[in-house]
């Protein structure tokens, strides 16, 4: 399959994702939470794809810093400690934004911020 066609067809997904839970809620009593049903299905939504995004890009990240690292040690084997070092604290960072997302995403799933 081209790109093209894949590109096609997560845009087809992510619509469908997106206009299902309109096409298939039903009408609620204006008021209460019951208002909200809709808007929580979004946020669950939202959450995921943004953790399994920060996932990702944590995970490609942490290769490329270690790849990197790897070289620069088989290359400069002097350098050992220091590289190492710098790679731990550079992998410490990006985990630590994969963390954050987490953080925000179970506050959104289970505070209910929107509330008030």
């Amino acid at each position: 399959m081209k790109l093209q066609g894949k590109g096609a067809f997560l845009l087809v997904f992510l619509a469908v994702m997106v206009i299902a839970p309109m096409a298939f809620a039903e009408g609620a009593a204006a008021g209460g939470e019951e208002r909200y049903a809709g808007f929580y299905s979004y946020i669950a939504l939202g959450c995921v794809v943004g953790l399994g995004l920060a996932a990702g890009g944590g995970g490609i990240g942490m290769g490329a810093a270690v790849s990197g690292a790897v070289n620069a040690m088989a290359r400069n084997p002097g350098f050992y400690g220091r590289i190492f070092t710098n790679m731990l604290i550079g992998l410490a960072l990006i985990e630590s934004l994969v963390i954050y997302t987490l953080v925000v995403v179970l506050l959104l799933l289970y505070a209910n911020p929107f509330l008030g």
